[in-house]
């Protein structure tokens, strides 16, 4: 795919009454309750541009998790934003969101390819796929059924600079969520990098794009700390423009964009890459003779 111009991503000024956005526009609170959380993207995705947050604070005594999407509907156009992106937004058409649970949110090929013939209406009605709204009462084993426990193939995902999907081309540099400085931060960075944290613990980092198929045609991708989920709903269109969809539901209590960039690496982030090279662990910057605002960098963007 041709590199695009990276733009700025912002929250839509348009979100849920118990929202709460920073100055920057950049950081998402739900200030009370469980719901009335949903969020856009300021600006319609281009394909194969990501839309990627951080989970920054939980609240303890909800049920369920962050929830992230698409949606063809312009938030301008809303006579009201939805109480819930599930099933509320879904259910007005032309949105697609995937609830994001402790497991199983891998997408199983063979029902995504049976799911059209069930008489689901295909998945341009907001149908969707995977295991999005089965939340841990399931149980935490059978982890084989989720897709996440295949041994048949090794974990690769986190070894390469770049993240692959059809003909998009992602740096892996800031898809992977980081620990807060500890004494044991190492350890936890190697957790997220082999995704075996859960997908809803803080600092997870979830992102949401589209993949073009065909002229008019596009599948969602979810994409939980590097790591692609597979094509969560096939078939959208792609005629109209498509806004980023982010529901700070129930356990998630705030999230914060992340700034990914496609083209050319900035100065920072080239060093920041030369420096890592050769350390064992970030948080052993602070023995290095660098500039203080590198060593910041280098350990927490």
């Amino acid at each position: 795919m041709e590199p695009f111009c990276d733009q700025f991503m912002e929250f839509h000024p348009i979100h849920g009454t118990n929202v709460r956005l920073d100055l920057s526009g950049t950081k998402a609170t739900r200030v009370e309750s469980f719901a009335n959380g949903v969020c856009f993207s300021k600006q319609p995705l281009k394909p194969g541009e990501i839309f990627l947050i951080e989970i920054e604070d939980k609240e303890l005594g909800w049920c369920g998790h962050l929830r992230v999407g698409l949606t063809a509907r312009d938030p301008r156009g809303l006579e009201v934003v939805p109480e819930y992106s599930i099933p509320d937004l879904t259910d007005l058409g032309d949105s697609w969101v995937f609830a994001i649970t402790r497991n199983h949110n891998k997408v199983i090929e063979d029902v995504v390819a049976e799911a059209p013939e069930a008489g689901d209406e295909g998945l341009a009605g907001g149908h969707r796929l995977g295991r999005g709204d089965v939340e841990d009462a399931a149980g935490g084993g059978g982890g084989d059924a989720g897709g996440g426990n295949d041994n048949s193939k090794p974990k690769t995902f986190f070894a390469d600079s770049h993240l692959y999907i059809e003909n998009v081309r992602i740096p892996r540099d800031k898809l992977v969520g980081r620990s807060r400085p500890g004494r044991y931060s190492h350890i936890l960075d190697d957790l997220y990098k082999t995704n075996a944290l859960p997908p809803t613990a803080r600092r997870s980092r979830i992102g949401v794009l589209y993949v073009q198929k065909g002229r008019d045609l596009a599948d969602m991708h979810i994409i939980i700390n590097g790591e692609d989920m597979g094509a969560s709903a096939k078939g959208i269109p792609a005629v109209q423009p498509l806004y980023a969809v982010v529901d700070v539901f129930a356990a998630t209590k705030c999230v914060q964009i992340v700034q990914v960039e496609y083209g050319f690496s900035s100065l920072q982030t080239l060093c920041r890459k030369a420096i890592q090279k050769h350390i064992v662990h970030r948080m052993a910057i602070d023995w290095l003779e660098l500039p203080e605002a590198l060593k910041h960098y280098c350990k927490y963007e």
